[in-house]
């Protein structure tokens, strides 16, 4: 950009950060600790050139914008620091089936696809009766009343515009079918009737639901969530750590699809899996 462009640039944008401030020029005179000729000479339209850095940052400070912004080096106008906080947040996540924020999350991102790590069987496509024995400890005599209401939550969500891929590694469904590990509490018939409420799901929601498996052993992922190109969330635990700028958000979105492109059952091939891992459970 020659000078002449970027001088019209900065007074375009110093001109719509006073009116977004609600100031006047005076007041930013006042405040930046200049004249007002000095302001008002920044924002006539024969200025072709540019004013020193020191005018530029006071101007930027006081008007609460990036000096890069006004410069045209940048084309968010939040300062660095306000970028960086809204970016990345640290939210809690409460030991709950659909909590407030991830709920919200999902409603924000309606009718984008949402790519999913889930830590355990996704709770969008449990059984109430395995919903009762993996929340049942936690939510002690409310669990009955917090699993109703969030039973309307995971039906929004089943029934919402928006594509749900989920990759999962092989061992949590092969762990689940043989009742080993995390899933050593629920008995074989509950266990039954998740694998056929999967497989019903799976098969009757397909191509919106996509389930794929990886293998763990060549491929790992942390327990995440893209909310198509809004954001980007890692669970880790008592905590959510969210992403909403761009690079980020493709960052995650490319891991995803990795774990996809390597799945080794895909989803079309999934009900068919679980059904050959039900036989075995039979025999």
């Amino acid at each position: 950009m020659d000078k002449r462009k970027r001088a019209d640039l900065f007074r375009s944008r110093l001109s719509t950060a006073i009116a977004r401030a609600g100031t006047s020029q005076s007041a930013l005179a006042r405040d930046s600790g200049f004249d007002r000729s000095t302001i008002s000479q920044l924002l006539r339209d024969d200025a072709a050139r540019l004013p020193n850095a020191h005018v530029v940052g006071a101007c930027a400070d006081v008007l609460g914008v990036s000096a890069d912004w006004l410069l045209g080096l940048a084309e968010h106008p939040e300062t660095a620091s306000d970028l960086l906080a809204s970016a990345l947040t640290l939210t809690e996540a409460p030991r709950a089936l659909v909590d407030q924020q991830i709920y919200d999350w999902h409603r924000e991102a309606e009718g984008y696809k949402i790519r999913h790590v889930p830590a355990a069987l996704p709770d969008v496509l449990k059984t109430t009766e395995v919903l009762s024995w993996e929340y049942g400890p936690h939510l002690g005599r409310t669990a009955e009343q917090a699993i109703s209401a969030s039973t309307k939550r995971l039906e929004w969500m089943r029934q919402s515009a928006s594509d749900y891929e989920i990759a999962m590694p092989l061992y949590e469904i092969q762990s689940f079918v043989e009742g080993t590990g995390y899933y050593d509490g629920p008995s074989r018939d509950m266990r039954l009737q998740q694998i056929d409420h999967l497989i019903d799901l799976t098969r009757t929601l397909y191509p919106r639901v996509r389930v794929y498996l990886f293998d763990a052993r060549r491929l790992f992922s942390a327990p995440i969530t893209v909310f198509g190109p809004l954001l980007s969330v890692i669970y880790v635990g008592r905590n959510y750590l969210a992403f909403r700028d761009t690079r980020r958000v493709r960052a995650f979105s490319d891991h995803f699809d990795h774990l996809v492109r390597e799945a080794q059952i895909t989803a079309r091939s999934f009900p068919d899996h679980l059904a050959d891992l039900r036989r075995r459970l039979d025999q």
